[in-house]
């Protein structure tokens, strides 16, 4: 992530209220909340944390390392094998209450907007007991958050990679499954075709332009609101990075390996179709192409 957390705060990180239950913050990214945690020396157990990442397991993976009061995040379409939900039930086993918001009708990457347009989608079992259902604001449903009464004690996580190099090529780049393009690492960069699996909304640039891999493959998160999950696309395209999203109805996001077997691109960027890659092919066939032109 380029800067701290502290530049990051009012901008990709929102503190959109408080008062003396607790606060309500927005973040663009998943990736934000435990790093701003640890920065701010801060507690999470008063925060609704409201995060414009879809609500699945590796991002609750990420979120709960700060032990929230609550959290909503984005259904993604719910997607392959309900990825996109999943972290509400990985929630709800720490006893943290959790919903997911449609992603038509808020944007991936947008905090701000998650909760001022958000319609909440799916509800995990401790957010229905307090009250909350589906259909209401996310506004509503920070609000509700906000004034229970919640004591989750979750134990703490580390990130998991689940990094794996798939093929290697004659020039010694390589095809490379992570969960997340905030694990890829410095060999990456102008050598290997990252296989991931959050979307490709407008949180994730800077990390794509960061790490600057050869090329990439994220999930489309379901397009949703604006076609906010694949913002970054054109974005990384000027930066001069080949780049596609698989549907998230093909691949089970937070599981890069199922970016690359499973997923079917949905949407590239135009240096990534100067090299062969179109929508319709499977993430197999692509990453091939993008690894060897």
């Amino acid at each position: 992530m380029a800067g701290s957390m502290k530049q990051l705060l009012g901008s990709a990180i929102r503190i959109a209220h408080e008062d003396q239950q607790g606060r309500i913050l927005t973040f663009d990214s998943a990736t934000f909340v435990p790093g701003f945690y640890e920065e701010m020396h801060q507690q999470a157990d008063k925060d609704v944390v409201v995060t414009a990442s879809y609500n699945g397991v590796l991002c609750a993976r990420m979120v709960a390392r700060a032990k929230p009061k609550a959290v909503i995040g984005l259904d993604c379409a719910i997607g392959k094998d309900g990825a996109g939900i999943a972290g509400l039930w990985f929630y709800e086993a720490l006893g943290i209450p959790s919903v997911a918001v449609d992603v038509q009708t808020a944007e991936m990457g947008n905090g701000a907007d998650l909760l001022a347009e958000g319609v909440v989608s799916r509800v995990n079992e401790i957010a229905r007991e307090m009250g909350l259902r589906e259909g209401m604001t996310t506004r509503e449903a920070a609000q509700l958050f906000l004034q229970a009464e919640t004591g989750a004690a979750p134990e703490n996580f580390t990130d998991k990679e689940n990094r794996a190099v798939i093929l290697t090529n004659p020039q010694g780049r390589s095809i490379v499954c992570t969960d997340s393009i905030a694990f890829a690492r410095p060999e990456d960069r102008e050598r290997n075709v990252l296989c991931t699996a959050g979307h490709t909304g407008r949180s994730v640039i800077d990390y794509i332009i960061n790490s600057r891999p050869w090329g990439f493959i994220c999930s489309d998160g379901g397009i949703g609101k604006n076609e906010s999950g694949l913002q970054a696309l054109p974005v990384v395209n000027a930066a001069g990075i080949a780049g596609a999203s698989v549907s998230a109805l093909t691949a089970r996001m937070g599981d890069g390996h199922s970016t690359y077997f499973d997923g079917v691109i949905s949407a590239c960027n135009d240096l990534a179709k100067a090299k062969g890659v179109k929508p319709g092919q499977t993430a197999k066939e692509a990453a091939l192409l993008l690894l060897n032109n």
